[in-house]
This record gives C-alpha cells, sequence and structure tokens, in this order.
C-alpha cells in the first residue's frame, strides 16, 4: 500500500531570516530542511524569547547590538562580509540555489556548541584542525584547557564534537536561528593547491594516494609506471587539475571535502551566516568570535606557523603548469567562492 505523505510546516522568526522546515517522512527518505532565499536585514534587534541564558548576553547579541566599542567598529566589516555573500547570492541565484533543500546530512560540517551557543562550519585547509581543537576546549566541559594539546588525529574524530546533523528538525532550527553561525574562508586556488600539497606530496596521507591517487594516475597519465597505478603517490598539480576540470569527475558526485567549494561544504546561500572569517586575517577574526562569546580573556586561538603555508606566489607557480583550458575551468568551478567572499581573480590566471 503507498504510503501518505505528510507535510507539516512551520515558520520561526530569527533575527535575520526566517526558516522554513519541512518534514517530508515519504518511504526511507530523509525530512528536508529548506531556507527560503529573503534578503538579510542588516542590523535587526534580537529576539528577547530566544536570548541568552540566566539573562546574560550571548555571542549572537554581542555581535548584531555590541555593548563595548571595540565590537561596534568589527561588526560593520563583518556586515560588509555578510552583504557580500547577501549580494552574490542573489546576482547568481539562479545557479547558486539549485538545490533549494537542504537534508541532514548537508549539515555535517556544522560544529555545534551549546554552552556557548556556537555553530562552526569548517572548512578543511582553513585551519579547520585548530578550530576543532578550540570547539573541543569549548564544548569539553573542563576536560581539555589548551587546543594544541590535543592530537590532531583527535580533532578530526567525529566521537568528539556534536554536529548539527544529529540534532531533530526542531533542535535544529532552534540553533539555526538564535545560535550565532560563523565559517572561515580562504583564497581558493590557495586552498586548491594547499590541498594537493598535503594530500598528494606527503608520504604519510597514503590513503588519500589509493583513492585517489591511483584513479587520477590511471585516467591521466599515458605510459604510467605499474608502481605509480599501485600506489598513486607521484600525483603531479596538472594531473590533479585535469580531474578537477574533467565534467566526468563531476557526475560522480561530490567532490572530496578537502577540495570541494565553501558554498557545497556550507551552503551559505541557504545558511545565513552571522560571521565570516578569512584566513588572511585568521587570529585577529578567531579572537573576535572567541571574545563575543564571553571566553576572550580564558582562551586564545592558537597561533599559526606560517612558515609552510601555501602562498599566493606559491600558488602561481603551480598553475603556470596547466592549460589556459584548465585555469578557466577550474575557475569556474570555485567561481561562487571567489565572488562571495570578496576575493578577486588571480592576476596570474590565463585568459584563452
Amino acid at each position: 500500500m503507498r504510503k501518505r505523505l505528510y507535510v507539516v510546516r512551520s515558520r520561526l522568526q530569527a533575527h535575520s531570516h526566517s526558516v522554513f522546515i519541512d518534514l517530508q517522512p515519504q518511504g526511507d527518505h530523509p525530512s528536508h530542511v529548506t531556507y527560503p532565499a529573503e534578503p538579510v536585514m542588516r542590523r535587526s534587534p534580537f529576539v528577547a524569547d530566544v536570548c541568552c541564558p540566566k539573562g546574560s548576553r550571548n555571542a549572537l547579541q554581542e555581535l548584531y547590538n555590541p555593548t563595548q566599542s571595540e565590537f561596534s567598529s568589527v561588526a560593520f566589516l563583518h556586515q560588509a562580509r555578510r552583504d557580500q555573500v547577501a549580494e552574490t547570492c542573489r546576482v547568481h541565484g539562479a545557479s547558486s540555489r539549485k538545490r533549494r533543500v537542504l537534508t541532514p546530512a548537508d549539515l555535517k560540517h556544522l560544529v555545534v556548541d551549546e554552552q556557548h551557543e556556537l555553530i562552526y562550519c569548517y572548512v578543511p585547509k582553513v585551519a579547520c584542525t585548530n578550530w576543532k581543537r578550540v570547539m573541543m576546549v569549548l564544548t569539553g566541559h573542563g576536560k581539555y584547557t589548551h587546543p594544541m594539546e590535543i592530537p590532531s588525529n583527535q580533532a578530526h574524530m567525529p566521537a568528539n564534537l556534536k554536529t548539527l546533523n544529529q540534532y531533530s528538525i526542531p533542535e535544529i532550527n532552534h540553533r539555526l536561528k538564535s545560535f550565532l553561525k560563523f565559517l572561515f574562508v580562504r583564497e581558493p586556488f590557495e586552498r586548491l593547491v594547499s590541498a594537493y600539497r598535503n594530500k598528494f606530496t606527503l608520504k604519510y596521507n597514503s590513503s588519500f594516494h589509493k583513492r585517489f591517487g591511483t584513479k587520477i594516475v590511471r585516467r591521466y597519465r599515458q605510459n604510467a609506471t605499474r608502481e605509480a597505478l599501485l600506489g598513486g603517490a607521484d600525483v603531479r598539480f596538472p594531473e590533479f587539475a585535469e580531474y578537477l576540470a574533467d565534467p566526468a569527475t563531476a557526475r560522480e558526485g561530490p567532490l572530496n571535502e578537502h577540495w570541494e567549494t565553501v558554498y557545497s561544504l556550507c551552503h551559505p546561500c541557504h545558511i545565513r551566516y552571522d560571521l565570516v572569517g578569512k584566513y588572511e586575517t585568521l587570529e585577529r577574526d578567531s579572537n573576535y568570535v572567541l571574545r563575543l562569546a564571553g571566553v576572550g580573556d580564558s582562551l586564545r586561538f592558537p597561533a599559526y606557523a606560517k612558515s609552510a603555508r601555501t602562498t599566493d606566489q606559491m600558488a602561481a607557480q603551480f598553475f603556470r603548469n596547466i592549460s589556459a583550458e584548465q585555469q578557466v575551468r577550474l575557475y569556474q568551478l570555485y567561481k561562487l567562492d571567489f565572488l562571495m567572499f570578496n576575493y578577486s581573480t588571480p592576476s596570474y590566471l590565463k585568459t584563452q
């Protein structure tokens, strides 16, 4: 007998947008979360009934209605970043909103901190290891005192952090409505080169060599040696670029999270982020989040070792060895990330 379709819709007023929830139990399909396109309000009062526990102010309220002068000056910078994202989503709406419905699986990158009412969407290769460490300190109830005491492999264990997809639909709604939502972004091609260097040039990443390297070598290298075909440990950047630019790769499904677009990982045209931090101003933006959360005096974001960092000049060197056609196709792949996070087209990019 055919199962009956039920639709339950509720409207929740948020500080900057309305959230619509559709529950559609039909067979084994998951429930769907729908975020309609609406203009972002520039500076709206915080809704009192979802405010802070015990009468205190939470990070979201402090961001939009700052009580400290230092927050007021920085708030305009982050308003401009929010406006840039909203405008890009509006202008490129036809392409940026192909998926008008998000499933719980789309929320697996959103880490939740209940105590400080924060939601962080992690993006690999944008200091996400250190941010996960910080979130473990914030959510660890005193178990951790310093982020750098946490081994990197522990930071990436799913059991150590709770993500938004683990909540019920009403719980998801409430947290999207009342918690401060933030993410960190990076110049897309620098992030791409950083991912390549980390996953394909270091011996300890043998799992990536086997999973992706062997496939790339098999597809794009003529007269490949047996060792390269079996190990995939010596993928060249032009081969990696060809793999990403190949339409066949897109047909296979989502890209790996280390080189997937921020748009696809965090859904900024569907989820309205309150704060967009940048890798280029990582410590300043990160410590601003911690100050908004009221922990800035006791917790600082770890200083970043810049010696091994992938730079614009390094990215230019890598892109010099790929064709103009591939460069253009890669730019099209990451175009929304360039536009919505206000990164200019690289000067080294070749034109056809």
